[in-house]
């Protein structure tokens, strides 16, 4: 280990917290990393051929930066779940393990013996965590599903409001906010499972689902409230149902929600994002203070917080694409950064549109220790998003890299009490595998 590098041993507010994880994909995973963070040793289970995502984008063969970042802070233990052997070697370690996660299709979990009725069968207090698609009940619950899916399923895609060329949905590509909101979800539900077991000795089933997360991403659009909805969501659903209905394309229905949006919404004149002569800028102002501060820094009176403007005139909308040029055009006489100056002066909430890429050096993120530094023994030095709380007392960390294939199978499998005989004998069949 590096002066640089963190210890990988988990001292955070959940250590000695054991945890096994069966995941794939994105939110399984990141849960993971998260409760490593918190101090939670977790294991993560891959079959032979390894995690689908460790060769995703890269340039060390099984070393993806992908794979990394969504598995930071872990072991590993390869073992073939689709022999007897593999599944009765998992029913004997799992009496050291506090907490299972497991994102897996429908009904893989019982077919392969690690389901929850398993499980806790051999330990009773067993804190167990399906994340799954849509849930385990109800007409869609036996459905596969991933991020892009649960957008579309939601409404947070059309939320959205973006269209390929052609004017077919667009998914949020930025990231996978179901996957990454649940994973969170996670972290939070078995923080508090862990918290109950400790008041009553009790393990307990957790069920996350992407459909329940994106959901909640979505509240204000969701909820229903009467006298709201029949002035205003109503109608805009009534329209949207006749252009679906006419056969028209999902463009068209995405344009009467974003027009019905534009004719009740004021604030968007200085909630939105402008070219400036060099760089970009984003205005964040919502209240009243703020939309004042930012026409005394241009030099601009729009109408929009007058008493008497209406912003369900059919009119408004070319007023509105008018006083935006008016914005557009004065904030093309300065750079980003000496507008985002000149707002920060009067408390204005803006910034420069930056780019994710360059954000490990950015001063403001070094000054926090955002970033946290690792090494990796296959790809060596690298820099990794640190914890995403703080803690006075039993602070999170990132405290190791991510596994390497095969490498910590032994070592697992001896801190459950098999022998290294019979680790030696189970590498020689096939059922477990070691390093490369």
């Amino acid at each position: 280990m590096t002066d640089s590098e963190p210890s990988q041993t988990p001292t955070g507010p959940l250590a000695g917290v054991r945890m096994l994880e069966f995941s794939q994909i994105i939110a399984g995973p990141v849960a993971g990393v998260y409760l490593s963070d918190l101090g939670v040793d977790v294991v993560k289970v891959e079959p032979p051929r390894g995690d689908d995502r460790r060769n995703t984008m890269a340039v060390v063969p099984n070393e993806g930066k992908y794979f990394q970042s969504l598995n930071r802070g872990k072991r590993g233990l390869v073992v073939d779940l689709q022999r007897p052997e593999g599944r009765a070697l998992i029913h004997r370690i799992i009496p050291t393990f506090d907490v299972v996660t497991i994102n897996y299709r429908p009904g893989v979990a019982e077919r392969l013996e690690i389901d929850y009725e398993t499980l806790s069968a051999i330990r009773p207090d067993l804190i167990y965590v399906n994340i799954t698609g849509f849930g385990r009940g109800g007409p869609e619950s036996n459905r596969a599903g991933s991020d892009i899916v649960a957008q579309a399923y939601s409404g947070l895609m059309a939320t959205e409001g973006k269209t390929e060329e052609n004017g077919a949905p667009r998914f949020i590509q930025s990231a996978p906010y179901a996957d990454r909101a649940s994973a969170l979800v996670v972290a939070m539900g078995v923080s508090s499972a862990l918290y109950h077991r400790a008041q009553t000795g009790e393990g307990q089933v957790l069920e996350v689902s992407l459909l329940q997360t994106a959901l909640d991403l979505l509240s204000r659009h969701v909820m229903q409230e009467p006298v709201h909805d029949a002035t205003l969501r109503d109608p805009m659903v009534a329209q949207i149902h006749e252009v679906q209905h006419a056969g028209r394309p999902y463009s068209e229905a995405i344009g009467v929600r974003a027009d019905h949006f534009t004719r009740y919404t004021t604030q968007r004149l200085y909630y939105r994002g402008y070219h400036t002569k060099e760089g970009a800028v984003v205005l964040g102002s919502l209240t009243r203070a703020n939309r004042v501060g930012v026409r005394r820094v241009l030099g601009i009176d729009d109408p929009t917080d007058d008493a008497d403007f209406d912003a369900a005139d059919p009119g408004w909308p070319d007023e509105f694409a008018a006083w935006q040029e008016r914005v557009q055009a004065r904030m093309y006489e300065e750079t980003a950064d000496e507008w985002v100056r000149r707002f920060d002066e009067v408390g204005v909430p803006a910034s420069v549109v930056h780019f994710a890429e360059e954000m490990g050096d950015d001063p403001q993120v070094e000054a926090m220790g955002m970033m946290s530094d690792l090494v990796h023994p296959v790809t060596g030095p690298q820099r990794v998003v640190g914890p995403v709380v703080r803690m006075s007392k039993s602070p999170p960390a990132a405290r190791r890299h991510a596994p390497v294939f095969g490498a910590d199978t032994s070592e697992v499998l001896l801190e459950a009490g098999i022998g290294a005989d019979e680790i030696a004998a189970l590498m020689a069949d096939g059922t477990i595998l070691g390093p490369a």
